[in-house]
């Protein structure tokens, strides 16, 4: 073979090894290879992931998942805020390239979007009238009673409502937490729903309008893992981002984040695996 030839295939050679490189590479990695920014996209959702005054990530789950970037060496990260409805349809557009909106991991879901491993269990909460005049803890009371519940928009908390039984024309479906404050206030739903933390919060901020139902009565089913969603094309950065998240959940640093927020280590979520949760949730 002549030199030039065997350069030639020296050369082509080494392109190939760069395209099969590229290839197995996903859109993250590109975008993190090619110096841009890593961008989170979560909703207005307290206290998981929400906008601060000047638009920088705040919430626990924002908290988690800058905290896991920063000990894999990432640093540049962009907030993108959307409505909670916009979050898997946002990622899978490339919209943004991590969903850290504090999102439960659900099968159907898990059909669209590929989840890390779970970063928090999370029980359902009722906001209820001051009072709670008609007694509601759970989804069986808002259907014994022929309660209006409502709940937000891509809510897990609307099929476990279904799941309980309560007729679609009793679940109202609104934008989100502003507006499940806004109906059970105004009277127009006997009960709001979403997750615990939330509810929490917008009863703490309703001056006493609304009170958040206690929790304890609520059955083992109705609990979820909350993940950090990608799109399933950015596979190898998912398993380098569980690798990461393994050494640093629950970790002083984490605890240390994530405390403002109000994530305590009840909310650590125990063994329950990924793959567990889609088969199950």
């Amino acid at each position: 073979m002549k030199t030039s030839a065997l350069a030639t295939t020296v050369v082509a050679g080494l392109w190939l090894g760069v395209s099969a490189v590229t290839a197995l590479a996903g859109p993250l990695d590109n975008r993190i290879a090619s110096g841009k920014t890593i961008r989170i996209g979560f909703a207005n959702e307290m206290p998981f992931a929400y906008p601060g005054k000047d638009g920088s990530p705040k919430g626990f789950v924002n908290a988690e998942v800058i905290g896991v970037l920063a000990e894999m060496g990432y640093t540049k990260i962009e907030a993108v805020q959307t409505e909670w409805g916009g979050l898997i349809p946002g990622l899978n557009a490339g919209q943004f390239d991590i969903i850290t909106g504090g999102m439960n991991i659900l099968k159907a879901r898990c059909e669209n979007i590929a989840f890390s491993e779970p970063m928090a269990k999370i029980g359902d909460g009722f906001i209820v009238p001051k009072g709670n005049p008609k007694g509601i803890r759970t989804y069986a009371d808002i259907k014994v009673k022929n309660a209006t519940l409502v709940t937000g928009a891509g809510y897990s908390n609307i099929e476990a409502a279904k799941a309980a039984g309560i007729p679609n024309a009793k679940i109202m479906i609104v934008p989100g937490p502003t507006e499940i404050l806004a109906a059970v206030t105004a009277g127009r739903a006997d009960a709001g729903t979403g997750t615990y933390p939330t509810m929490k919060q917008l009863a703490d901020k309703s001056g006493g309008a609304v009170d958040v139902a206690d929790p304890s009565a609520m059955p083992d089913s109705s609990f979820n893992w909350a993940g950090v969603g990608f799109r399933k094309s950015d596979k190898d950065f998912l398993d380098k981002f569980n690798a990461a998240q393994k050494a640093y959940l629950g970790s002083p640093e984490m605890m240390a984040a994530v405390k403002p927020y109000g994530y305590s280590r009840a909310m650590l979520p125990g063994d329950k695996t990924t793959a567990w949760v889609c088969a199950n949730r």
